[in-house]
């Protein structure tokens, strides 16, 4: 099976969770060895959620989820289909 950026960051929870089937995950897999960008996204959100799940507590930035959102959207745009 061979998958694209927006596959991958579309199941970026689910393999985090360990939800995807062993099919996805071994394709995921095989594109983060390939895809910087993706690896990126997939560490930086296994770094959101090691913070998040740290006892301190603090105070995400006014609009931080928007700005995430539309970063993630240009940066897919950008990408483009994986050929």
């Amino acid at each position: 099976m061979k998958i694209d950026c927006k596959h991958v960051w579309s199941q970026v929870s689910d393999y985090i969770d360990g939800s995807v089937t062993a099919e996805d995950r071994e394709a995921i897999e095989r594109h983060l060895a390939n895809c910087r960008n993706c690896s990126a996204v997939m560490d930086s959100t296994r770094n959101i959620l090691v913070l998040l799940g740290d006892a301190r507590t603090f105070e995400v930035p006014v609009h931080y989820g928007e700005r995430l959102h539309r970063r993630l959207q240009e940066s897919m745009d950008a990408a483009g289909p994986e050929k």
